[in-house]
């Protein structure tokens, strides 16, 4: 029986050490942060702020005055949650009841999709 035998470790060359960095003669002065200073608060795009009107199948879920896109997605999810309609293995997955239906065009739809179907029905 013949055992195989190891290849012979490859001799590499010694690593070279970076060189160290000197320090720069004057170090620039430390900004301090104060409370007035606090960062930039995240404005919304107005693109979804703009009220939408909600075509007449999806205003009898959310109701029939202009909204923004955040608030029409906002009631529909409190709608699903008030009747239950999120599956129960799968919660990114929404069940249709009759209302839902006539919006999504099918008896379940994902909730990234949901969305999109959403879209739709808002001008």
């Amino acid at each position: 029986m013949a055992t195989a035998k190891k290849a012979p470790a490859k001799k590499t060359a010694p690593a070279k050490a970076a060189p160290a960095k000197s320090a720069p003669a004057k170090s620039a002065p430390i900004k301090a942060t104060s409370a007035k200073e606090a960062p930039a608060k995240r404005v919304p795009n107005a693109a979804f702020m703009k009220p939408m009107t909600p075509s007449a199948t999806l205003a009898a879920v959310i109701g029939s005055k202009p909204m923004p896109r955040t608030e029409v997605t906002k009631k529909v999810w409190e709608y699903i949650k008030k009747n239950k309609l999120q599956d129960a293995t799968n919660k990114r997955m929404i069940n249709a009841d009759a209302k839902l239906k006539e919006i999504f065009k099918k008896p379940q739809v994902s909730m990234f999709e949901m969305t999109k179907l959403i879209s739709g029905h808002l001008s």
